[in-house]
């Protein structure tokens, strides 16, 4: 295995960020041309070799994860595996960009469909999901042919410089996956530096909505097209005719995995009335069973929060609800960053918790009369990200997906699930293009139609 040196950049001071900037963009554009280049057979080969790089680092993952953004082991596991089935699927897109030739019988007029490597391309990672995200954010785009610059995460610089060095160690030229990374108060010039530079032909950005929306408005300054996997607030549908116990483990694994810091996460459950006293009661028992601890200090089923600022903020939003008349069934307890999962019941359209993205352990239950009640309130949402039904009744549920404004919907299954194949992206203001499946095809290259006329077949006046 080949290792190359560091293709990281940290931001340090605010005179250094056009430097770093520059640096960064101009080595992946210098990159561009020999990478581009190589076949995607080619390409593809490199691909699949990361996956061997980055399951032989699966300790150092663990440890920077745990020290930086306090992850517990199996949330990291998760990333890693994740990221390997990414690698895995768009290296299985290579036949995809051949391209596509049409001939014209009558006229004689040969056309060529091509998807060609757009340039270079910038993505930019946040610190919720370190390695998998980081990797989806670039995968595809290097696949297609372009050179990457990555924006890691001011929150976990370690991961994202380790990140990108492990994937540099196989056959990548100098150049084609770079990173840089500011500090916190620097995070926003950084981000506007990168989107403004002239080489930067391509966005994907996943974070909140309140930047996605900045990351629009620069991109939109230059005509760039963006990618925008934004804020989510997932509903848990539970019909009469729920497997509850199911339902159950899969309001737990979706609202507290990973300390409900995932976009994915179990934001509210919708709980038709006629099963909600034993749908709470199990979920009550269940939730009590979990709990959280610093992963630096101590191995538990959960890690800590970001900070002690965003455990905070959780406290204030069952406080707001419990003042309203929601009550706290279980959890909530806080020492420092780390937060017990936490269940609220009651909740209602008057309380924070109804219209703001949680980002936390912290689950809320709302009863409704309903199926017809239950998607109502579901799309009485201004995010449209991940949703989730719970019924026997698969064709039923089906019909209730068709009705509920989400990019992804599960049917029996947690809000909290990906698949590389298939197409993520969310609805409203959970932001728009997509990643997984054919997409990054249609996200990372520029179409072009490239036609041969006959002889003698050009028109006249």
């Amino acid at each position: 295995m080949r290792h190359q040196a560091s293709q990281f950049s940290l931001i340090t001071g605010s005179d250094a960020i056009a430097v770093a900037v520059d640096g960064a963009v101009n080595a992946a554009a210098a990159a561009f041309p020999l990478w581009s280049r190589r076949s995607p057979a080619d390409r593809a080969k490199v691909l699949l070799d990361m996956r061997a790089a980055l399951d032989a680092n699966r300790d150092t993952f663990y440890a920077l994860a745990a020290e930086e953004v306090g992850a517990a082991h199996p949330w990291t596991a998760f990333n890693i595996d994740l990221a390997i089935a990414q690698l895995t699927h768009v290296a299985g897109l290579a036949p995809a960009l051949a391209d596509q030739r049409i001939d014209d019988p009558v006229s004689g007029k040969q056309s060529i469909i091509r998807r060609q490597a757009a340039g270079v391309v910038l993505g930019m990672v946040p610190w919720n999901a370190p390695i998998t995200l980081g990797v989806r954010a670039v995968a595809g785009a290097l696949m297609c042919g372009n050179t990457v610059v990555m924006k890691g995460s001011e929150r976990c610089p370690k991961t994202h410089r380790h990140l990108v060095d492990v994937l540099n160690s196989v056959d990548l030229p100098a150049g084609a996956l770079t990173c840089v990374v500011g500090e916190a108060e620097q995070a926003h010039d950084t981000m506007a530096q990168l989107i403004a530079h002239p080489c930067i032909r391509r966005i994907n950005f996943t974070g909140s909505t309140r930047v996605g929306r900045d990351v629009a408005l620069a991109a939109a300054r230059d005509m760039k097209p963006v990618l925008l996997e934004l804020s989510g607030k997932a509903p848990l549908i539970v019909l009469e005719d729920a497997d509850l116990d199911a339902a159950v483990e899969a309001a737990c694994f979706g609202a507290y995995f990973n300390q409900g810091q995932i976009c994915m996460s179990t934001d509210w459950i919708i709980v038709v009335k006629a099963i909600a006293d034993e749908f709470v009661a199990k979920l009550c028992t269940r939730a009590a069973d979990i709990r959280a601890a610093d992963p630096v200090k101590e191995t538990a089923t959960l890690g800590r929060m970001i900070s002690a600022d965003a455990a905070q903020r959780i406290h204030g939003l069952i406080e707001d609800a419990v003042s309203k008349g929601a009550r706290l069934l279980v959890g909530g307890q806080i020492d420092g960053c780390v937060m017990q999962p936490a269940l609220l019941d009651g909740i209602a359209a008057n309380m924070r918790i109804f219209h703001e993205e949680t980002f936390g352990p912290l689950a809320s239950i709302m009863r409704v009369q309903d199926a017809e009640e239950a998607i109502s309130i579901a799309n009485d949402s201004d995010f449209g990200l991940n949703a989730a039904v719970y019924s026997r009744d698969q064709d039923r549920a089906s019909r209730m997906a068709d009705r509920l404004e989400y990019g992804v919907v599960q049917i029996n299954g947690p809000t909290v699930h990906d698949d590389p194949a298939m197409p993520f992206g969310g609805m409203k203001h959970s932001g728009y293009g997509r990643f997984g499946g054919l997409e990054a095809i249609h996200e990372f290259t520029e179409l072009r139609w490239i036609a041969t006329h006959s002889a003698g077949q050009t028109p006249t006046l």
